[in-house]
């Protein structure tokens, strides 16, 4: 379909947000970043995720638990040499000692390097896969989802939390790994090594355990907190980007500003408050790590009197003791930030788990020649429950007719245009295109057979040429510079710097509203649709330009079913039938002149524009 926007209209006065900048007004103002409920369930879903790179996983763990036996060798083996060969004088088997030291580090280094490498190409290839999936997935739903929700908290779902995903998958997954291993072999080691003063060296365990999981839980709550206040603050800071014209216009700055500090210092209090308990673990942890120290230190000395103990196993003790405490603090911050990456997984899948609510019904038809014949029968729709907005309207357009819909603003007039392009499902009633249910069309098919030209133009930070090509993919440059022809674009883009190669600014910044309509036009052009729908589009453009503008679009209307909205009401008297809509209800019908004759709505709404000119 040759629509102006790639998920979304902008929101109107009849939607259930109501008009103004993205993010406003609307309940998706108050939507919530959740906390992880079910972080059993996010887990699960991971690993599926994770199915396909079960072998590399493998083989990345066996790597860790290599790196981590290289690791404890060292150790054992300084005790080795201070028992054997250190008072015995022995430089031959102190070499060995040495060289073995040396070929141990080596070889960590070698396997860590290379987990690392694997890790880093399994968490990579997997969030492009879950990536690829929530975009896919957003592609399904319909415009009432992005109505509900802010653009900044999707965008956080889509950057803040696969950034948290990925950091957990592409070291935390085997930091954990190796913390749980390594805190395993030392207690295996320093076993072998002397019961009694492994017992000793116990004592302040489960201190250090109590320690990670009071610390932990409350630094795991400040950072749910802190995570979900920074999505908020995305959405402050999309919503600013996106009114930023409004924002000067009216001269709002300062309310802005003060708006975002608001935002900003909120998230800076949550987050001295998660930091703070987080540095609180390596100095407490580092006071339990000397007490242990010093416990080995006087029970080492005096079982070393008794002949229990050597200095070599002393040595070998107190190097283990000092490691003991580095894998217990790295699980107290692995556990929260694998937390976050959960409740990021979390809002994801949440995501990916909402159902679109337009979906093809099975062996839904397709639309190969259409001649436009359009029928809304007896059509009831509703944005919120029980707050109507279309009620029991009817009414036909025969192929080739020009609609026109005219009302009040609220009247529900885009409303229609919703509905037919089936952006939303009617509550009840049908609309029929040459006598089939449309939800009995496939989606893709029905929408390829419309075109949309709006009020607000988007435009997409690509060249001229591939700006007009949007309408239809496979279209030569030939075919696009024809369009262009037809919608009275090429003079003008002849002139620009580089012609049909001219990159565009963000939203066609570069351009004036008039060009940016006219490209518009050329990409409906392009598109070839069988009906057409023009929502306001020469409402933001001067006389002279609606003019260029008009004939554009009357090139393009010749010999399709249009429905045209327009204020303006002098643009839409040559209609075949205009609709005069108010409160979601045809009050009136008929052509120009029949209507005024009547004297009633569309007479008075008419002649209110014209009052005081010949």
């Amino acid at each position: 379909m040759a629509n102006q926007s790639t998920s979304r209209q902008p929101v109107r006065s009849d939607s259930p947000m109501g008009s103004g900048m993205p993010g406003r007004g609307g309940r998706g103002a108050q939507a919530k970043i959740e906390k992880a409920r079910d972080a059993r369930g996010a887990l699960r879903r991971l690993l599926i995720t994770l199915h396909p790179y079960r072998w590399k996983l493998w083989g990345a763990f066996t790597l860790v638990i290599l790196s981590t036996g290289f690791g404890l060798l060292p150790p054992f083996l300084i005790g080795r040499a201070i028992d054997r060969f250190l008072g015995s004088g022995d430089l031959s088997g102190l070499g060995m000692i040495v060289l073995m030291m040396l070929s141990a580090y080596l070889a960590g280094w070698l396997t860590q390097t290379g987990q690392g490498i694997i890790m880093a190409r399994i968490s990579q290839r997997a969030m492009q896969s879950l990536r690829q999936h929530l975009f896919a997935h957003l592609q399904t739903l319909s415009l009432r989802f992005f109505d509900r929700r802010p653009h900044g908290e999707l965008m956080s779902r889509l950057t803040n939390d696969f950034d948290a995903i990925n950091r957990v998958l592409s070291q935390n997954v085997t930091n954990l790994f190796s913390s749980v291993i390594t805190l395993g072999g030392i207690l295996v080691m320093m076993f072998i090594i002397n019961f009694w003063l492994a017992v000793g060296s116990m004592i302040i365990f489960p201190f250090m355990l109590w320690l990670v999981g009071f610390v932990g839980k409350r630094t795991r709550q400040n950072f749910r907190r802190y995570q979900k206040e920074i999505g908020q603050l995305n959405g402050k800071l999309e919503e600013m980007f996106s009114g930023q014209r409004i924002i000067m216009a009216f001269g709002q700055g300062t309310a802005a500003l003060k708006d975002f500090d608001k935002a900003n210092n909120k998230v800076r209090r949550t987050g001295i408050r998660a930091q703070t308990y987080a540095m609180l673990v390596p100095p407490l942890m580092g006071i339990l790590s000397n007490a242990n120290i010093a416990i080995l230190a006087g029970l080492g000395g005096w079982m070393a009197l008794q002949g229990w103990a050597t200095i070599g196993t002393i040595a070998a003790f107190y190097t283990y003791s000092r490691r003991f405490a580095a894998p217990l603090r790295q699980l107290g911050n692995l556990y929260n930030q694998i937390q976050g990456a959960l409740a990021g997984a979390e809002r994801i899948f949440e995501v990916i788990d909402t159902k679109p609510e337009i979906t093809d019904t099975p062996g839904a038809a397709t639309l190969d020649e259409v001649s436009g014949e359009v029928i809304f029968h007896q059509i009831n729709f509703s944005y919120i429950p029980d707050v109507p907005v279309i009620k029991e309207m009817s009414f036909s357009a025969a192929g080739g007719q020009t609609i026109a819909l005219v009302g009040p603003t609220g009247a529900g007039k885009t409303t229609i245009i919703n509905l037919l392009t089936r952006f939303y499902d009617v509550d009840s009633g049908k609309i029929l295109i040459d006598g089939i249910d449309i939800r009995k069309i496939k989606s893709d098919d029905l929408r390829h057979r419309l075109g949309i030209v709006l009020q607000d133009t988007y435009l997409f930070s690509e060249s001229v040429m591939e700006n007009i090509r949007y309408g239809r993919l496979d279209a030569s440059d030939e075919e696009c510079i024809a369009a262009a022809k037809i919608a009275d674009a090429d003079p003008f883009i002849r002139h620009l710097p580089m012609g049909y190669e001219t990159p565009l600014s963000e939203r066609g910044g570069n351009l004036s509203q008039g060009q940016r309509q006219l490209l518009t036009i050329a990409r409906t052009i392009l598109a070839n649709p069988q009906i057409l729908i023009l929502d306001e589009a020469t409402s933001n453009v001067d006389t002279r330009t609606e003019i260029h503008i008009q004939n554009a679009l009357l090139r393009l209307m010749k010999d399709r079913t249009s429905f045209v909205i327009a204020h303006r009401l002098s643009t839409i008297r040559g209609a075949d039938k205009i609709l005069v809509v108010n409160n979601g209800r045809i009050i009136e019908q008929g052509k120009h002149d029949e209507l005024l004759l009547k004297g009633g709505f569309y007479s008075t709404f008419y002649r209110s524009q014209f009052k005081g000119k010949n």
